[in-house]
């Protein structure tokens, strides 16, 4: 029996009931799928499962999904089926000499050129892209390159929530909620130096702060 040829893009959807297959363009994943092809021997394949399951044993594991059993008795009549879709799905795709790979001839293939577009790209398109992805580019650098925050200032410290209520802060120095002061700061009665937020004792000298 001679070989099948296929492409490496495919999927068997076979089962107990019969043989169908999807094939697909190996450049953009569009494809086709065969007709299906009822089974002549699912009847045997269910009365094996019967069989298997009163036995035990091998039948009985193989049993327990028919498409298994199917596999088993059904071998010539799985690789009929499946010459059978190539035969039916093949005008519906080129294969490029190049790289030889399968791709449908209505995207991917360059009809000017005689080569699938992933050897022969269409200038048309690759020009368009080339435009679309510079200009992209382009917008990308302008933005970086305008001052879109001249009026925040940045040197002033602020906090995202509220830690003494959670509420949002949006941007002041109290919270709007229960006006709490954002950032408070006291000088330790010791060393002098300026402490920021709650601390009980100086971070430079130790002091007991009494906050």
């Amino acid at each position: 029996m001679p070989m099948i040829a296929f492409t490496k893009n495919h999927q068997d959807l076979s089962t107990d009931l019969g043989y169908q297959f999807k094939f697909f363009c190996d450049k953009c994943g569009n494809g086709y799928m065969s007709s299906f092809i009822q089974s002549k021997v699912k009847t045997a394949g269910s009365l094996l499962r019967g069989a298997g399951q009163l036995l035990g044993g091998f039948l009985g594991t193989a049993g327990a999904n028919s498409y298994e059993i199917q596999r088993i008795v059904g071998g010539k009549e799985h690789d009929s089926a499946f010459r059978q879709a190539i035969e039916e799905v093949r005008p519906h795709f080129k294969q490029c000499s190049r790289c030889g790979h399968w791709v449908c001839p209505e995207n991917c293939w360059n009809h000017e050129r005689g080569l699938c577009e992933a050897c022969a790209p269409n200038l048309d398109e690759e020009r368009a892209a080339a435009q679309a992805t510079a200009t992209r580019d382009q917008v990308w650098q302008k933005a970086q390159s305008t001052d879109l925050v001249g009026e925040i200032d940045m040197t002033s410290k602020t906090v995202a929530y509220c830690p003494e209520c959670g509420a949002k802060s949006q941007g002041g120095k109290f919270c709007p909620e229960c006006g709490a002061k954002f950032f408070s700061s006291i000088e330790c009665p010791k060393c002098g130096t300026r402490i920021e937020g709650k601390v009980k004792f100086c971070p430079e000298c130790g002091e007991k702060t009494g906050s």
